[in-house]
């Protein structure tokens, strides 16, 4: 994975790759890349325990860390995943919610290792980005009574 110029790297307490198999269970063109044991103890692992996972997530090269419990995720980051169906939209939604995740508003979830999600119809963010404020008014106000996203409802607010 050196090859790519950017790679993300995700702070774990301890499971980045039960983490990192199953995002590449869940996404198209992801994978375990590479798994790496700790060259000696260190203050929350032992030698030849798990430290880090190369991994991809939709093609995006990342790494996870096990770092121990001192820093934890939080919304002020996220994976936006594209979605162009209901079908696709509700496999990923309840993947991670259904894997000990939990549900949030407005397409966000967040996975079971804290990690936040947005799954976001590409309808939503179209309409979102419609040239007419009013249209845009009307997809901001459905979206906001929504968890996960319901194109249909997405699409009817487009309309008026």
């Amino acid at each position: 994975m050196s090859a790519a110029p950017v790679t993300l790297c995700l702070w774990y307490e301890s499971d980045a790759l039960d983490a990192a198999t199953f995002y590449a269970q869940t996404f198209p063109d992801s994978a375990v890349i590479a798994v790496h044991g700790a060259p000696s103890d260190y203050p929350d692992g032992r030698e030849g325990s798990v430290l880090t996972v190369d991994f991809t997530v939709l093609g995006l090269p990342c790494m996870g860390l096990n770092g121990g419990p001192a820093f934890k995720h939080s919304e002020a980051f996220s994976f936006q995943v594209a979605t162009d169906t209901q079908e696709e939209t509700d496999r990923y939604w309840n993947a991670i919610v259904g894997n000990g995740g939990q549900e949030s508003a407005c397409g966000w979830c967040k996975d079971k290792w804290g990690l936040s999600w947005q799954i976001t119809p590409r309808a939503l963010t179209d309409g979102m980005a419609d040239p007419d404020p009013a249209v845009r008014k009307r997809v901001f106000e459905a979206m906001m009574t929504m968890g996960k996203i319901d194109i249909a409802a997405i699409e009817a607010a487009r309309k008026g």
